[in-house]
């Protein structure tokens, strides 16, 4: 480029210099001139055009043969060109690779604007949202997929995902939205089947539970009526006693799972009723320190102003299994530190116990269904296995969550949050201890 510029600068220098010399022969320093540089500004329009022409058609023409700076310019623009060339056609490439790979996804793959506007979606999308390719592009995904829940979970992505019912249809789809840059990936799967069958379970569940609990009730009954029988043998009252207590832990597993089932069934939210917290904690502490003569100390530790809106038994539940499940693996010589008041985000209820704690490998597991983290110590302490299962459920019933923390060997602590619109009114914290 350097070389070419020189030259240039000589080639100029040489025809200024030529056009001098002709005007001091002929007297005519202006004319020769004029016509010098006008010549060499005509050479570069002509040299301007050529590129212009080329740029235009360069796809069907070959570059023009020009020398100097002009050919350094032009071969810069081709080099460019081609490089662009390559790329596209690596980009293009690229694309129908990534076309024929999301086609041959199980699951329907949607790109969505950062204003969540479809973008693009694969034949998989297409056939379980009822896409159309030239009429659904641009639209909002929320205008499609037209669901309270998928659209409250479209402001907060990222987080787990949602199953909703596909539109015209008995089918379920699980929808995942994954932020990925400024633009978000739409995974939907077909789930029909998982739901159908979560539905089979269920309506087992608390059917079969219905059905137990006549037959249950009759022989609990009678099992009651021959252990108070003063003329029965000595060598049936240990099996009696058995019976009885059996008899009575099948009747508490039933009722939760009944409880479980009515939660689980029940998908409208808790209503808005008011319920003193304080006043139901204080009677669930008299409670476990009356029915259980090995039970640990209490400390409560409540707001007395801080009422929750929501159904008191649900709200009894969760709270009853939380401190029921503190002061089952708490010694008698623990303690058992029950928090309540307003906190960031609402309220809380925090369970703290000094009891034997949890290994971290149960923790994700420990609001399962029957789950147990040792089953010998469980069934010799008692339990349906269900408490902490019922907990999580009637939590979501109240828009709330729940917390587990553990170490082994130091305690555990359980916390129920609330969001704010469940709490009612505020109050001055009162610590009591027993």
């Amino acid at each position: 480029m350097l070389s070419a510029w020189s030259f240039a600068l000589v080639r100029l220098a040489a025809a200024i210099a030529v056009a001098v010399l002709l005007g001091l022969v002929t007297d005519r320093m202006a004319l020769w001139l004029t016509i010098v540089l006008g010549g060499i500004l005509a050479w570069q329009f002509v040299n301007l055009f050529r590129l212009q022409s080329w740029l235009r058609h360069r796809a069907h023409e070959d570059p023009p043969d020009i020398g100097g700076v002009w050919g350094d310019v032009i071969a810069v623009i081709n080099r460019i060109y081609r490089r662009k060339q390559f790329h596209k056609r690596r980009v293009v490439q690229q694309f129908r690779q990534f076309r024929r790979l999301s086609a041959a996804l199980p699951d329907g793959v949607v790109l969505l604007s950062a204003g969540r506007e479809i973008r693009w979606f694969n034949r998989t999308a297409a056939d379980l949202l009822q896409l159309r390719r030239k009429v659904d592009v641009g639209i909002p995904i929320a205008n499609l997929v037209r669901d309270p829940v998928f659209a409250a979970y479209l402001g907060k992505p990222g987080s787990g995902g949602v199953v909703v019912r596909a539109q015209g249809s008995d089918a379920w789809l699980a929808l995942f939205v994954i932020p990925a840059g400024e633009q978000y990936l739409m995974l939907v799967r077909d789930v029909t089947r998982e739901v159908r069958l979560e539905q089979m379970r269920k309506d087992f569940v608390a059917n079969a539970s219905h059905e137990l609990r006549s037959p249950l009730t009759v022989i609990s009954g009678y099992v009651e009526e021959l252990a108070d029988d003063g003329d029965i043998g000595a060598e049936w009252r240990e099996p009696l006693a058995d019976m009885r207590r059996q008899a009575l832990r099948m009747r508490e597993i039933v009722e939760d799972l009944l409880e479980l089932s009515r939660l689980e069934t029940t998908a409208d939210e808790a209503p808005m009723a008011p319920v003193d917290v304080p006043a139901l904690l204080e009677e669930l502490v008299r409670e476990a320190k009356t029915t259980n003569a090995e039970a640990p100390n209490f400390e409560l530790d409540v707001e007395q102003g801080c009422l929750l809106r929501g159904v008191e038994g649900e709200i009894h539940s969760i709270a009853s299994n939380l401190i029921s499940n503190a002061a089952k693996y708490t010694p008698a010589d623990g303690l058992v530190t029950i928090r309540w008041g307003r906190s960031a985000g609402g309220a809380r209820l925090a369970v703290q116990d000094t009891g034997i704690g949890i290994a971290p490998e149960h923790l994700p597991r420990l609001t399962e269904r029957f789950y147990r983290v040792d089953r010998a110590r469980a069934r010799a302490r008692g339990g349906s296995g269900l408490g902490l299962s019922i907990a999580k459920h009637g939590l979501q019933r109240h828009g709330g969550r729940l917390e587990i923390e553990s170490v082994e060997g130091r305690g555990s602590t359980f916390t129920a949050h609330f969001p704010a619109r469940r709490v009612l009114a505020r109050g001055a914290a009162v610590t009591k201890a027993s």
